[in-house]
């Protein structure tokens, strides 16, 4: 189920992640810039976001910041403001687009959190590289990979459609 904070009650709103708690660890951070662009401001805006998983799996918005772009500078004030308001134990992992700026930040911070592409985002720069008529094709197989329940059928996967693409580029 999917939720914004427009469909909460007021009093759930955190005002702004400066003055909210946090009250657990998260082992998972899921992050994203945002770029929109408003009819009266001159240059687009970039929400930064982060969504931490806790141990049992709940999604929670943990930090937000309103930023001209992503920037190392931005992720790492957002990530340096997430530490301080209670984070105990740095994020296992971390899952991003391409972003470099996070990336930088990330390693700023916490140092020993282990980067992990987003499939979504890396399956889109994929698909922008091939046919449109391979594109339908590319996208299950590719999913086939990512969803994969354990790491042998994923590498079984990947070994197959590397397969697979080879034989078409000739």
């Amino acid at each position: 189920m999917r939720t914004s904070f427009h469909h909460q009650p007021e009093a759930q709103h955190p005002k702004s992640s400066a003055i909210h708690k946090l009250p657990a660890d998260y082992p998972i951070f899921r992050v994203d810039g945002i770029h929109v662009q408003a009819r009266l401001e001159d240059e687009a805006q970039c929400l930064l976001v982060i969504i931490g998983a806790t141990p049992e799996g709940k999604k929670e918005l943990i930090g937000f910041q309103v930023g001209v772009r992503e920037s190392a500078q931005s992720w790492h004030e957002l990530l340096v403001e997430t530490k301080s308001r209670g984070l105990k134990i740095a994020p296992e992992i971390a899952v991003g687009d391409g972003a470099l700026g996070f990336w930088k930040a990330l390693d700023e911070v916490f140092p020993a959190t282990r980067h992990q592409r987003c499939w979504v985002h890396k399956t889109a720069n994929i698909l922008n590289k091939v046919a449109l008529s391979v594109q339908a094709n590319m996208k299950k197989d590719l999913r086939e990979v990512y969803s994969a329940p354990n790491r042998a059928l994923a590498v079984s996967g990947d070994r197959r459609l590397r397969r697979k693409i080879r034989s078409e580029v000739r």
